[in-house]
C-alpha cells in the first residue's frame, strides 16, 4: 500500500512507525515543510492510559520516550499567598524536540522516506496518486481546507489570549498560579518537562490582554520569530514566580486558542489525524495525547480491517466518542479559566478544589482516591465555614431565606399527568411521599396550574378549587408528619404550551379534541402543530396574576414549606423574558426591562400574600438554546432582578422555550448557567442557587456544592428510578442519617452467606466511572 502522511510532527511519525511495524511492505513516505530539528513550543504531556498503549504497541519508542520523561505526583495552586497541593496525579513530560528526534530515528530505522522542508503535493494530486492519505499537517491543515466540503470543519474561537514560553527553572510540580494584576486576572499554567527546564503559558482574558499588552504587542511576525516586547512586561509581572530564572522563547507569540471540530474525519481515501481534525484547550494538557492515539487507532484499524473504507470508518467510529469525550471536558475547562475573575472572593481551600475540578473528569470521590489527606482538609474547611460537623458536602445543612434543610438535595418538579380535574390523587401521596421518605432535603411538585384554562394537559394538577385545596393539604400534612424533609411547590400557567395530550400520549401534541384556548404574550404558536395563542390583554394579565395570588393564599394555607414560580420552561411566565416569544411593542415587550414586567409583577403580588418567613424562589431558563434568544448575559440579568425583589433562591435550568432550540446535551450540562449565576449574583445578595439537569451522581452532587457552584442541586429522573436515592448515597459513602423507622432494617443488605471477605456494602449503580441511579434519559422526556 501507498501511504502519504502530510505533517511531520508526532501524530504523523507515529503514525508512520505504526504502519511501517505492522505492514512491512507499506511504502510510507512523510512530508514535512520544516527542518528536523525545527519545533515550536516546549514540553508535551501523557498520561499513564496512553504511555501503556505506546508501550504496547513499540517498545522501543517506549523505551526511548521513558528515558526523557520528567514525572511528578502534585499539582499545586498557588493563590492569594497560599499554595494547596493535590498529589496523586501520576503526570509525565518530555521535551517536544525529542520525542520529535525519537520518532525521527524510528522512522529512519525503519525505512521510512521523510521529507523534510518539503511541501506537500496538491491535496488532490496526492489523493489520486496515493492508496491513502493521512493528514497531520496540524489545527491549519492544508488539507482539511481542500477538502472542507466533505470534511466540514468548524472552528470555535473564544476569548482569552495566551502565550507559550519556557524556563530554566523546574518546577517540583504541575503549577497554577493566580496572578491579580493592576491589569486584571492572570494566569500561568506551568510544569517540567526534562531535568533542565519547565513550560509554562500565562493566558488572560481578551479584555486583561488588551489592557496589559494591547499598546506593546509586537504584530507581523514571521515564523519562528517571537514577541520579545511583550515577554519583557512578563519577566516584570511573574518575576516572583520565577526569581531570577531565564524566560526563553520558541515561536512565543501570543494566540487565541481554536477548538477545531469536524463532521467527518473521511474523504475517500483521506483522513484527518491529530489537530488537523479536532483540537482540546492545552488547560487540560491533552494534544499531543489525543494525537498519538489518533495513531495508534488508525493503524490498527487498517492492520485489521479488510479495505481502506472499511478502516477508515471504523477509526472514526472508534475514536469520535473518545475525542467528543475529551473535547467536552476541555471546554468546560476552557470556559472555567475565560471566566476565572468570577471565582477570585473564593477562598483558598474551595478556589483549589474548583480549579481541580473544572472539566468534570476529576471529582470530589476522585480525589479522595488521588489524596486523602487533601480531601479530608477540604471537608473539614468546608464544616468549619458553616459552623457544622465535617460530612460530605451533600449533607451539610442549607438556608433558603428562613427556611432549613438538612441536606442540598432536592427533588426536582416532574410532570405525572395524573389528577383528575386538576386534583392530586392517591398516586400523588404515594409518589411525593415516597421522595420525601427517601431521604431529600425537599421535594417539590410538579407545576401546579393556576387555573383550568393554564393546564398543560388535562391530567395536570391546579390550586383553584376548594377541593384541590384539601386534597395537597393531605400531601403535605404527611410529609410533615412522617418525615424531616421540606415540600415546595411549583406555581405556574402553561400559557401557549397548554392544552395538549398527556406526555405519553404525544409530548406537545394537541388534544385531539376538548381544547381550550391558550395565552401568550404574543400570538406565536409553539410549533407548526400547536394552537396559534391568544395575545393577552393587559386586562387579561391582570386578571392572570389574581390567578397567581389565590394559588398562592391556597398553597399557603394548605402548609407549603415554600413556592417555586416557574418561569422557565416556555410556560407562560418564561415566554414574556424571552424575545424568541415576546414581540408586544407596549410596556411588556420590546427590551429586558419590559419583558422583565408581567413576571416581576407577579413575583410581586405573590410574594405580598405569601407569609414573610416562607420563601419565595424562582425556577429560569438561563438559555434559549436558540439563535437570538436568551442566554447566559440575559440569565445573571433576570435572576439579579427577581433578587432584587426578594427571590429566595433561583433555579437555574435551561431551554424549552421554543421548539426549534438546539441544546447541548450531557452530564450537569446545565450546571455551568448555575455556577455563573450563583458566582455573580447569589453571593451578592444572599440568594441561594439550585443547580439541575443530568446529575445522576453524589459524586457530582458533591463536586458541585464543594466547588461553589450551586447551593443545591435538584435531582428528577434520579428520584424516579430510585426514590431512596439519598439515604442510598448516604449509605454508599459510609455516612449516618435518620432512615424512616419503619426501614431501619434495610440499612444494611441482607446477609449473603459469604464468609471470605467483608460484607457488601450498599452501593448505586455505576455506569462510566461515575455512581448514576437513572433511567436512560432523553431530551423529549425534558418537559
Amino acid at each position: 500500500m501507498r501511504i502519504s502522511v502530510v505533517g511531520g510532527g508526532p501524530a504523523g511519525l507515529y503514525f508512520a512507525v505504526l504502519a511501517k511495524q505492522l505492514g512491512p511492505d507499506h511504502e510510507i513516505t512523510v512530508w514535512e515543510r520544516n527542518a528536523p530539528d525545527d519545533t515550536f513550543g516546549f514540553g508535551v504531556v501523557f498520561s499513564d492510559e496512553t504511555l501503556g498503549g505506546i508501550e504496547h504497541a513499540d517498545a522501543a519508542v517506549h523505551e526511548a520516550m521513558s528515558r526523557e520523561f520528567a514525572r511528578w505526583d502534585d499539582i499545586d495552586v498557588h493563590y492569594r499567598d497560599t499554595v494547596s497541593t493535590s498529589g496523586g496525579h501520576g503526570f509525565a513530560a518530555m521535551s517536544r524536540k525529542r520525542l520529535l528526534a525519537i520518532l525521527q530515528q524510528r522512522c529512519r530505522e525503519m525505512g521510512i522516506d521523510v521529507r523534510f522542508r518539503s511541501t506537500a503535493p496538491d491535496p488532490a494530486e496526492l489523493a489520486a496518486s496515493s492508496d491513502l492519505v493521512v493528514a497531520a499537517d496540524g489545527v491549519n491543515s492544508a488539507v482539511r481546507t481542500a477538502f472542507a466540503d466533505s470534511f466540514r470543519p468548524s472552528v470555535e474561537t473564544r476569548q482569552c489570549r495566551y502565550i507559550w514560553l519556557g524556563t530554566d527553572l523546574v518546577f517540583d510540580a504541575f503549577k497554577f498560579y493566580v496572578l491579580e494584576t493592576p491589569h486584571g486576572i492572570m494566569q500561568v499554567h506551568g510544569y517540567p518537562y526534562g531535568r533542565d527546564g519547565s513550560t509554562f503559558i500565562l493566558e488572560m482574558h481578551e479584555d486583561v490582554w488588551q489592557r496589559a499588552f494591547g499598546p506593546i504587542a509586537a504584530t507581523g511576525l514571521g515564523p519562528g520569530e517571537s514577541d520579545e516586547r511583550s515577554i519583557e512586561l512578563i519577566r516584570e509581572l511573574c518575576g516572583d514566580i520565577f526569581d531570577g530564572h531565564q524566560l526563553l522563547a520558541n515561536n512565543s507569540k501570543w494566540a487565541t486558542f481554536g477548538t477545531v471540530r469536524c463532521e467527518s474525519w473521511v474523504h475517500d481515501n483521506v483522513v484527518l489525524l491529530g489537530d488537523a481534525a479536532h483540537t482540546a484547550h492545552f488547560s487540560i494538557g491533552s494534544g499531543t495525547k489525543l494525537a498519538m492515539e489518533d495513531a495508534l487507532a488508525l493503524a490498527a484499524c487498517l492492520h485489521e480491517q479488510p479495505s481502506v473504507p472499511e478502516a477508515l470508518a471504523a477509526y472514526e467510529e472508534e475514536r469520535r466518542p473518545v475525542v467528543n469525550s475529551t473535547q467536552r471536558a476541555a471546554q468546560a475547562s476552557l470556559e472555567w479559566f475565560e471566566n476565572l475573575a468570577q471565582y477570585t472572593h473564593q477562598e483558598p481551600e474551595q478556589f483549589a478544589f474548583n480549579l481541580l475540578t473544572r472539566s468534570r473528569r476529576v471529582t470530589y470521590d476522585n480525589l479522595k482516591l488521588r489524596d486523602r489527606e487533601f480531601a479530608a482538609s477540604l471537608d473539614q474547611w468546608f464544616a468549619d465555614s458553616l459552623g457544622a460537623s465535617v460530612a460530605p458536602p451533600m449533607f451539610q445543612p442549607v438556608r433558603i431565606g428562613s427556611l432549613e434543610l438538612p441536606n442540598r438535595i432536592v427533588v426536582s418538579p416532574m410532570d405525572m399527568y395524573s389528577s383528575v380535574d386538576g386534583v392530586p390523587g392517591e398516586f400523588h401521596l404515594v409518589h411525593l411521599g415516597s421522595k420525601a421518605l427517601g431521604g431529600a432535603g425537599m421535594v417539590m411538585t410538579e407545576m401546579i396550574c393556576v387555573s383550568a384554562e393554564g393546564r398543560i394537559t388535562p391530567g395536570c394538577p391546579g390550586l383553584y378549587t376548594a377541593e384541590q385545596e384539601t386534597a395537597w393539604k393531605r400531601i403535605v400534612e404527611f410529609v410533615h408528619r412522617e418525615t424531616p424533609a421540606k415540600i415546595g411547590l411549583q406555581l405556574g400557567h402553561s400559557g401557549r404550551k397548554g392544552s395538549t395530550k398527556l406526555m405519553w400520549d404525544g409530548i406537545d401534541d394537541p388534544l385531539p379534541e376538548g381544547n381550550w384556548e391558550v395565552c401568550a404574550p404574543s400570538a406565536l404558536p409553539y410549533s407548526p402543530n400547536n394552537q396559534t395563542p391568544r395575545e393577552l390583554s393587559v386586562a387579561e394579565l391582570g386578571e392572570i396574576r389574581d390567578q397567581f395570588v389565590a394559588a398562592a393564599e391556597a398553597a399557603a394555607r394548605a402548609g407549603f414549606d415554600l413556592l417555586e414560580l416557574h418561569c422557565a420552561h416556555g410556560y407562560l411566565l418564561s415566554s414574556f423574558l424571552s424575545p424568541l416569544t415576546n414581540q408586544r411593542t407596549d410596556s411588556y415587550g420590546g427590551s429586558p426591562e419590559n419583558r422583565l414586567r408581567f413576571p416581576l409583577e407577579v413575583f410581586d403580588a405573590v410574594r405580598a400574600v405569601w407569609p414573610a418567613d416562607r420563601p419565595l424562589t424562582v425556577r429560569i431558563s438561563a438559555t434559549d438554546w436558540f439563535e437570538g434568544g436568551n442566554d447566559s448575559d440575559e440569565a445573571v440579568a433576570i435572576a439579579q432582578a427577581f433578587a432584587e425583589h426578594g427571590a429566595a433562591a433561583i433555579d437555574v435550568s435551561t431551554g424549552q422555550v421554543v421548539s426549534e432550540e438546539q441544546p447541548k446535551f450531557g452530564r450537569s450540562y446545565q450546571t455551568p448557567y448555575a455556577d455563573r449565576i450563583r458566582n455573580e449574583v447569589g453571593r451578592r445578595y444572599g440568594t441561594a442557587v439550585i443547580a439541575v439537569g443530568a446529575i445522576s451522581s453524589y459524586d457530582d452532587v458533591n463536586s458541585l456544592i464543594l466547588a461553589g457552584r450551586a447551593d443545591l442541586c435538584a435531582l428528577g429522573r434520579t428520584h424516579l428510578f430510585n426514590p431512596q436515592w439519598t439515604l442510598h448515597a448516604a449509605a454508599a459513602q459510609e455516612y449516618p442519617v435518620a432512615w424512616p423507622k419503619q426501614w431501619a432494617a434495610g440499612k444494611r443488605p441482607p446477609q449473603t452467606g459469604r464468609t471470605d471477605g467483608p460484607e457488601p456494602r450498599l452501593d448505586l449503580v455505576r455506569t462510566g466511572g461515575h455512581q448514576t441511579a437513572h433511567a436512560r434519559w432523553r431530551p423529549e422526556d425534558a418537559r
